[in-house]
């Protein structure tokens, strides 16, 4: 088992840990499918490189994937809205829409646009290598190491969007600085698990910190270590009853967000014991 699980098993305690940050920001500021719709754009890159026989897993592959990514950053920045007539995830929605609809009619032309498709979907973690997972690692230290000396920048235009424009600060500017290194995060992620469990990474966890805590680190935290063991607890699940890995882990992330919620509930009902009902007017 270990022969056949070391590097998946790695791979899940390596990387969840920068996902969960930024899927915090993300439900925050309520554009929870953004990174669904960003993970389908990285798709379309590779099913573009499919149709033109490159290598699905090269650097070539990896560039043009990411190219559609930026592209997508800007669009979603610069005609993006936060609020008004329409709002901003009906935009992220038609973009997945025909992003997905993009990469159907990409692959075929491909012999193996069926099998193409499923990977797409779903990927196979049970097939990276080590090679992928320390250049997936360095990759997300250099965003984070990013992120943490923009982290005011960030955290402000997150969670105070409105002093941030109050105060002159170039929102647009700064979104898709936000948009451009999550979109940098995404594709390299969705090659390896597939666009289903990128979101699943994204923001399950973060919800789930969400739901049990009120402070930021803590909300990180508890996101991190539930990351870690859905995405080990369904390896394992996986293996030993010999299911598709990637449908597994995201049944066991549902779980736990089931979990959480029983825990935010329990919590909540202590939290109001003693405190005397309001008295009819």
């Amino acid at each position: 088992m270990w022969e056949v699980m070391m590097w998946p098993i790695m791979a899940c305690v390596l990387l969840p840990g920068l996902l969960v940050y930024l899927g915090l920001h993300v439900v925050q500021r309520g554009i929870i499918f953004i990174d669904i719709a960003m993970a389908q754009m990285a798709s379309l890159g590779v099913c573009f490189a499919v149709m033109k026989h490159m290598d699905p897993g090269g650097p070539i592959t990896f560039w043009i994937s990411l190219g559609f990514t930026v592209l997508a950053a800007g669009l979603f920045a610069f005609t993006g809205k936060r609020s008004g007539e329409v709002p901003q995830e009906a935009i992220i929605g038609i973009s997945y829409v025909v992003a997905a609809a993009a990469s159907v009619i990409l692959l075929s032309y491909s012999t193996e646009g069926d099998e193409q498709i499923k990977n797409m979907l779903v990927g196979n973690i049970l097939l990276v290598t080590k090679e992928e997972i320390f250049r997936t690692v360095a990759l997300f230290a250099g965003v984070g190491i990013f992120h943490w000396f923009a982290r005011k920048k960030f955290m402000l235009f997150s969670f105070s969007p409105k002093e941030a424009a109050f105060n002159g600060l170039p929102v647009k500017l700064w979104d898709f600085l936000f948009y451009a290194t999550f979109g940098v995060v995404v594709t390299s992620f969705v090659q390896i698990v597939g666009v289903l469990l990128v979101f699943t990474y994204l923001i399950v966890p973060a919800v789930c910190g969400i739901l049990t805590a009120r402070r930021f680190g803590a909300r990180l935290a508890i996101g991190v270590v539930l990351s870690l063991i859905g995405g080990v607890s369904g390896l394992m699940v996986s293996f030993y009853q010999d299911l598709p890995s990637g449908a597994a882990i995201v049944c066991v992330f549902g779980a736990l967000l089931v979990f959480a919620g029983i825990v935010s509930a329990f919590l909540n009902r202590k939290s109001s014991i003693g405190t005397p009902p309001d008295m009819p007017s």
